[in-house]
């Protein structure tokens, strides 16, 4: 038996969970055994199939979480981000599983986790020692509010930041952020939450 298996809405959020989870130390964490798996319909597909996807795995690991982004997930109009988990953990805990997995929702979309102050987002994305910085050149193109870390809309930002540079957008690019920003400072409430829940079901001995 592994120790978890994570439902990701698509091939970004996988690989940021790989990158995230390649660092137990810094999560405060035991290292584990995991699977990432993408739902092949994305975040609609996990809301509609996300639990029903992973209670035919719960034999094969101690511990099971559905990942999806809020904005784009088809639920918005009927549930607030927090209700929409509310309602997957629920019905998470009325399978196999009963409390041995939890739906993690990012709000808005998983972008969010990639904007930090860490310089590493700026050389990952191309705009190392550039001029403008980063973050005057979106404040410029009113992609991000001045003082502000995370643009509004994180996943536009990044992409706009991207073609401005001309990379190609690669799911890569979160891996390599997500093994390099440091963890201390994110503040998101969905991280935190995972972050929270990686500790409770995997404590450092």
């Amino acid at each position: 038996m592994k120790d978890l298996v994570v439902l990701s809405a698509d091939k970004n959020m996988e690989h940021t969970i790989k990158g995230v989870l390649s660092r137990p130390q810094s999560l405060a964490i035991q290292p584990i055994i995991a699977d990432v798996l993408v739902h092949p319909r994305h975040d609609p597909g996990c809301v509609n199939e996300g639990v029903a996807f992973l209670s035919g795995l719960s034999e094969h690991y101690r511990h099971g979480l559905l990942m999806l982004d809020y904005k784009g997930s088809g639920a918005e109009n009927k549930y607030s981000f927090g209700d929409l988990q509310k309602s997957l953990n629920s019905e998470l805990s009325q399978t196999r599983w009963q409390h041995r997995a939890k739906t993690i929702v990012l709000n808005p979309e998983l972008e969010v986790w990639v904007w930090s102050k860490s310089p590493h987002v700026d050389d990952v994305a191309g705009w190392k020692n550039r001029n403008p910085s980063l973050r005057r050149w979106l404040v410029e193109r009113e992609l991000l509010q001045k003082g502000e870390v995370k643009p509004a809309c994180p996943k536009q930002a990044f992409e706009a930041a991207l073609r401005e540079v001309k990379k190609k957008r690669s799911s890569s690019l979160y891996q390599q952020i997500a093994e390099k920003v440091s963890f201390d400072g994110c503040d998101d409430t969905a991280f935190l939450e995972f972050k929270r829940t990686l500790q409770g079901w995997f404590p450092l001995e």
